[in-house]
């Protein structure tokens, strides 16, 4: 399938928005995706099939370091490579504002996620007792150092 990964952008957020609230039982407003996707320190994305947004990711970046804040997909696109394809450009974007190491959580039991993130050369490093709610449960520190 073809895809194109792009900049995301304000007039995005409501269909952004619409993946985050279907998926996550804590989403994110879409005014914290427009602050988050308007700081030139970010880097936000989307990816888009046939003008109809497949997925979404972010990073915050500061002093070399990325925290991934978001990695999204649509249900109806899951497995196709649209979460693959978002993180690399993502990294690619990234090393350009020298970004040297990567951070991100992820759910102990999002076995799908973190087999992605393994591929991509993403290590488990620790863990954050409680870290998400609804419901309540571990999340799994990687890291990633180019």
């Amino acid at each position: 399938m073809e895809y194109h990964v792009r900049t995301m952008e304000e007039r995005d957020v409501p269909y952004v928005s619409k993946i985050e609230n279907e998926i996550f039982s804590l989403p994110w407003s879409e005014k914290s995706f427009i602050d988050a996707a308007c700081n030139p320190d970010n880097i936000y994305l989307v990816c888009e099939r046939t003008g109809e947004i497949a997925g979404y990711c972010g990073m915050w970046t500061v002093m070399g370091e990325g925290n991934v804040t978001n990695v999204a997909v649509h249900p109806s696109y899951r497995r196709q490579g649209v979460a693959e394809a978002l993180l690399k450009e993502m990294e690619r974007r990234a090393k350009e504002k020298s970004v040297t190491i990567f951070f991100l959580e992820v759910r102990q039991s999002n076995e799908a996620a973190k087999k992605l993130y393994e591929k991509l050369g993403y290590s488990p490093i620790g863990t954050r007792k409680r870290f998400y709610e609804r419901p309540v449960e571990d999340a799994i520190v990687m890291s990633k150092i180019l």
